[in-house]
């Protein structure tokens, strides 16, 4: 796998990322993938996806959102709008390139909101041709509430309201600990050396008005109306991203899915406990639909029924 660092420019920011791709010569069909919940591109927790889906073909491009890493934009500022904007804009990034077969495209994302952002792209780019979504957020009120007793949850939306009246009065509100006072950790979280790589690089003080963005966060809307074929990866009594999250999405989604439920682990553990089962999966699953349309057919088997559109490859 030979890994390059290149870079493309989101509403004018310009967004580092990571291009990794087979020693053989494209094009190739590509995946883009944004980083999990205060994650960043060159975790090493993404490396064995990557390795797997390279070995069957596939370029990947990992980016590091604005404001996180080696990005330009607003330090830290957790915004589920601009990650989609950053994701959008990769895909049309990688349509620029003469190594990339433009309609081939996939998007893999695995984290909380990263698993959640892989289905909002799907959703908003019809150029993603197949979407890989592992331990996800779906509602990001729910995922914050349940984090917290109904008194303390009660407790931080008053908060967030006086935060919002400081915003208006003087002009900024207060900064938070992300991983503190948006998300909190559980203790698998505080325990964990899965992320460690890249614990000692992310934000540790945000706008507490970051959370309003999280409160709003709706894959499961997204979910709602795709038709874009959606792998979606859970784990049975996830304490970190709810597994009818996972359940919901799946169940939501109206085009070809499928549903892994990883049991007997935790979030984090699920990790390395089923690595060797649900990868093959990922990449068949990319390698199923991922694939260049090169003929399209258009049939109606009765005048009520509609079209039926079917695309076609050329074996070459």
């Amino acid at each position: 796998m030979q890994t390059t660092p290149v870079e493309f420019f989101s509403e004018g920011h310009r967004i580092s990322a990571l291009w990794r791709t087979p020693e053989a010569p494209g094009p190739y069909r590509a995946i883009v993938q944004g980083p999990g919940w205060l994650g960043l591109k060159d975790a090493k927790l993404y490396v064995r996806y990557h390795e797997a889906l390279v070995a069957a073909g596939f370029a990947v491009l990992v980016i590091d959102y604005r404001g996180f890493g080696d990005s330009e934009g607003d330090r830290g500022y957790l915004s589920p709008a601009w990650q989609l904007q950053d994701l959008i804009n990769a895909v049309t990034y990688l349509g620029t390139r003469e190594d990339v077969i433009a309609d081939a495209i996939g998007v893999f994302g695995t984290g909380g909101t990263g698993g959640g952002n892989a289905v909002l792209l799907a959703d908003a780019d019809p150029r993603i041709k197949a979407a890989v979504s592992q331990v996800p957020v779906a509602d990001g009120e729910d995922w914050l509430h349940r984090m917290r007793s109904e008194y303390e949850w009660l407790d931080y939306l008053k908060a967030l309201d006086e935060d919002r009246r400081q915003r208006v009065v003087a002009g900024s509100g207060r900064i938070v600990h992300p991983r503190e006072e948006i998300m909190i950790p559980t203790a698998e979280r505080r325990a964990t050396k899965v992320k460690a790589d890249v614990d000692d690089r992310i934000p540790t003080a945000v706008p507490l008005a970051c959370a309003e963005g999280i409160i709003a966060y709706r894959p499961i809307d997204a979910a709602s109306r795709l038709t874009t074929p959606l792998l979606v990866i859970g784990v049975d009594g996830d304490a970190t991203t709810p597994t009818d999250h996972a359940e919901a999405l799946y169940q939501a989604a109206r085009g070809p899915k499928q549903l892994i439920m990883q049991r007997h682990t935790t979030h984090y553990a699920a990790y390395d406990t089923y690595w060797e089962q649900t990868t093959p999966v990922i990449v068949d699953w990319f390698d199923r639909h991922v694939r260049a349309a090169h003929i399209i057919t258009r049939s109606v088997s009765s005048p009520a029924s509609g079209d039926s559109i079917t695309p076609q490859e050329v074996q070459r």
